[in-house]
């Protein structure tokens, strides 16, 4: 009887990870973004060559940059993918190693990148880190970092 009890145990625990499905999460409301707005590097260009640190500096036209929790019409503020995809449009955008948040305002930063080929991306996210409708994205651009 001890046997069957520790396997009727056993397999109770295991159970839930043959259940159903988890749901995608509920996608969240997202801000408009005004047609013809872009978001671009400044620097470095597509193609560049560089040295670590980098600095990169961000563009914007047609709409204002404001920090995050701020929800003035037709602003955002920054968020750059490092060798990474785009995130999914509806929720907010991760803040992780690849995905760095500017939510101060800021329009530069210095990055420490190891040396190799490196893809960079920029998507404006709302007051919530959402990305815009339609998404203010930029081209996602490639650079190589070489050593000193």
């Amino acid at each position: 009887m001890r046997k069957i009890t520790s396997f009727c145990g056993l397999l109770l625990l295991t159970l839930p990870a043959f259940g159903p499905a988890q749901e995608a999460p509920a996608a969240l409301p997202r801000t408009a973004s005004p047609e013809g707005a872009l978001v671009y590097f400044l620097a470095p260009a597509n193609g560049a060559t560089v040295t670590s640190p980098v600095t990169i500096r961000f563009g914007l036209r047609g709409m204002g940059v404001a920090p995050a929790g701020v929800t003035a019409p037709n602003t955002g503020h920054h968020h750059l993918l490092i060798d990474a995809d785009l995130p999914p449009d509806n929720l907010p955008i991760p803040n992780d190693a690849t995905h760095k948040h500017f939510g101060a305002g800021q329009t530069e930063t210095e990055l420490t990148l190891d040396p190799g080929k490196h893809t960079l991306q920029l998507v404006l996210g709302d007051a919530a880190h959402i990305p815009h409708q339609p998404p203010v994205r930029s081209e996602k651009i490639t650079i190589t970092v070489v050593a000193k």
